[in-house]
């Protein structure tokens, strides 16, 4: 039997919603003014669901209270203890934290930014998603932890009330006219060494201003890393004198458009940040999107050493699995909110296969992530 005329457009947009992977969890949540949510966050595990899914630009307040104690003897609330010497020898979701101080994070997935919570803290949505709490604490420091925190949540705003802001994780991705098949066939699809040899894929595009650039990594958590080995030394004398981790260790020069990248960025594991981190190189493209510049990153995921094969040195060994670090820079930066469009699109020649500079394979679907970063008058 045929379908209707009538009912042809109504299904084709219930089948697009229903394939959506965003607009399919769009979450619910409390209104300002209802009833204050209350739970009991216990310190013998790292992290707790609230079980409640706030909508992009959602206020709350948290407020903790309560005490624990650990094996040593050691009582703390919901600032945590104060860091020591032993405390750079562990691995903490939020480095710069107190030690078993209360934390929050928005999301489950490997992206999801921590944020220290303490005694009190108002935090609003930059995405959709769902909230979840934790203790600033080791695995090893959960096992022999005693005790929870009372912990009161608030509504005091109820945030975007239209289909985007439910929208978890970022926006829907949607095609970018602007960013043409013309335009990706000018821009190299490898970076070189010095010696010109090819190495990493440039596997995302950023359309934003430098500044925009730099507030969207920060914000998402990524630092900066050092230049040189002697602003590297200074670096780390200062942080360790603070105890805190040491995150911005430099990385090796790479060229693209015939110059060294203009950044480095690198979202580190604390304690094993010489062998395991998330880290990118950007360039700015002399090409201009929508009146903004255009930058093209690299970025890979560290994940141990191997020989060098250039001369059998020792160099960090990559995931060859590139297409993973891909997304893993498309789930930080878009979970800051900083994000306005994005997209992936696929070259008129893609790289699905290659080899280092040092020797290392990578292998690749042979997309490009593109993200357009918000301006500031709201027009991108």
């Amino acid at each position: 039997m045929p379908i209707p005329k009538r009912l042809i457009a109504p299904l084709a947009l219930l089948v697009a919603s229903a394939a959506s992977p965003l607009l399919a969890r769009a979450p619910q949540s409390s209104s300002a003014g209802s009833t204050p949510v209350q739970l009991e966050i216990s310190v013998t595990q790292q992290w707790t669901d609230t079980k409640l899914d706030l909508r992009s630009g959602e206020k709350v307040e948290i407020t903790a209270s309560g005490s624990a104690d650990y094996v040593e003897g050691k009582s703390f609330g919901p600032d945590g203890l104060a860091r020591g010497w032993k405390d750079m020898l562990h691995q903490f979701a939020v480095p710069d934290a107190a030690h078993g101080s209360l934390i929050g994070r928005l999301g489950s997935s490997d992206g999801s930014q921590p944020f220290p919570v303490g005694v009190t803290k108002e935090f609003v949505a930059p995405v959709a998603g769902r909230l979840f709490l934790g203790i600033n604490e080791s695995e090893k420091d959960a096992q022999g932890a005693q005790g929870s925190f009372h912990v009161t949540i608030t509504i005091l705003s109820p945030g975007l009330t239209t289909s985007a802001g439910a929208l978890v994780g970022g926006p829907q991705e949607a095609p970018i006219l602007s960013i043409t098949a013309a335009l990706l066939d000018e821009i190299p699809r490898r970076v070189s060494d010095a010696q010109g040899n090819p190495g990493d894929m440039v596997n995302v595009l950023i359309v934003g201003t430098q500044d925009q650039l730099t507030e969207t990594f920060a914000t998402a958590g990524w630092v900066q890393v050092d230049r040189s080995v002697e602003s590297a030394v200074a670096a780390g004398l200062e942080v360790t004198l603070a105890k805190k981790d040491y995150l911005t260790m430099p990385m090796s020069t790479l060229y693209l458009f015939k110059r060294p990248q203009d950044y480095g960025f690198a979202h580190a594991e604390p304690v094993r940040v010489v062998m395991s981190r998330n880290h990118l190189r950007a360039w700015k493209s002399p090409y201009v999107v929508d009146g903004r510049s255009l930058w093209c990153i690299a970025a890979t995921h560290d994940i141990g050493f191997e020989r060098d094969q250039r001369n059998n040195g020792l160099t960090h060994k990559i995931d060859p699995a590139i297409d993973g670090e891909r997304e893993y820079v498309n789930d930080t930066l878009s979970a800051t909110g900083l994000v306005a469009r994005r997209t992936h699109v696929a070259p008129s020649e893609p790289l699905t296969t290659a080899k280092t500079a040092t020797g290392g394979e990578f292998h690749s679907d042979g997309r490009i992530l593109v993200l357009v970063l918000s301006s500031p008058s709201g027009k991108d």
